[in-house]
């Protein structure tokens, strides 16, 4: 939590790192406590105390010319958890009862453990990502094998992550004027998202064949221009699509964001700082059966967890899956 309290402010300094492998207890009191004077401060006071330290002393926490307030306390687990602000970002560390000891991050020695994924007789797995992201890109890639293994055994979706007020709105970054429908990677890219959504409702079966080659060949600065003729050369109905796009690119955009906003359980609370439960923010993002997948990135991965979703696994889980393992991050 020291590198946090540090972030978007000045480096963390070699004191701080001392802290840290020290396991960033703290002394707030430098002077002998003698037997009996102990006594029980309430947790605002015992915060108070732990803020003042912070204040006093901030080239120990790297911090300088940034006034630390302290938002609010309570007791928790025998001591008392206080949340505090630096700058615009807010951070929670701990104190002692009797304001003497400050911890600067509390370590759960009872984390929640991993999930299985929830299984069902035909798996629902959707892949978010943004027509764009270069990790949403390697995601859809890694899939790729992953449906053609299982197509008619699992239903494989891509969907979108959308933005609202982002940016500098319409029209550089969003659809329309309210700013509601917006993408990272500027107008080009949301067209290109309602496009292949209107591909996946009209004509499925050329969906993912469509991305691959919108991957391969374009880019968010010249998608428009260059998404016609991909489509043609796969078959795919232009004038369809560009109905789709223009009569109903709201509506689905609308339905997007609705799963972007709901709360998925995660199979692994650690990757996402113990929250149980997640909505979508980033590309990419894989749900399957309702719940956020976070194993490793690879065909191989892919397809063990798809196939985790299965009552009954097909005897097309069975094959081995190549693939390197895809790049950590994404775009958020």
């Amino acid at each position: 939590m020291l590198e946090k309290f540090t972030k978007n402010l000045i480096p963390v300094s070699i004191v701080i790192a001392g802290l840290l492998v020290s396991g960033a207890l703290i002394f707030i009191n430098q002077g002998k406590i003698e037997k009996g004077e102990e006594q029980i401060l309430t947790p605002q006071e015992a915060a108070e105390k732990a803020i003042n330290f912070i204040n006093q002393n901030q080239n120990m926490f790297g911090l300088q010319g940034v006034t630390v307030s302290l938002v609010n306390a309570m007791e928790e687990n025998g001591v008392y958890k206080f949340r505090l602000k630096i700058g615009e970002n807010e951070f929670e560390s701990y104190v002692t009862k009797d304001g003497e000891l400050l911890f600067i991050e509390g370590i759960d020695l009872n984390p929640p453990v991993a999930k299985e994924i929830p299984k069902t007789d035909v798996p629902g797995v959707k892949l978010f990502v943004m027509a764009f992201c270069p990790y949403g890109n390697q995601a859809e890639e890694l899939m790729m094998p992953v449906v053609e293994l299982l197509k008619n055994k699992a239903e494989i979706d891509l969907h979108y992550v959308i933005y609202s007020n982002y940016q500098t709105g319409y029209p550089e970054f969003c659809l329309d004027e309210e700013n509601k429908y917006c993408s990272m990677h500027g107008i080009q890219e949301i067209n290109q998202d309602i496009r292949e959504i209107c591909v996946q409702k009209y004509q499925n079966d050329k969906l993912w064949d469509f991305v691959m080659e919108i991957n391969e060949e374009t880019t968010s600065q010249n998608v428009d221009e260059k998404w016609e003729e991909i489509a043609k050369n796969l078959g795919i109905d232009v004038q369809k699509i560009k109905n789709c796009q223009k009569e109903e690119a709201q509506t689905l955009l609308a339905k997007e964001i609705e799963l972007n906003k709901t709360e998925y359980p995660v199979q692994d609370p650690i990757s996402h700082q113990n929250q149980e439960k997640i909505t979508i923010s980033g590309s990419p993002n894989l749900v399957i059966n309702g719940m956020i997948y976070d194993g490793e990135r690879s065909s191989e991965g892919y397809k063990t967890a798809v196939c985790s979703g299965f009552e009954n696994p097909p005897q097309e889980c069975s094959q081995t899956l190549e693939s390197e393992t895809g790049s950590p991050g994404g775009c958020e």
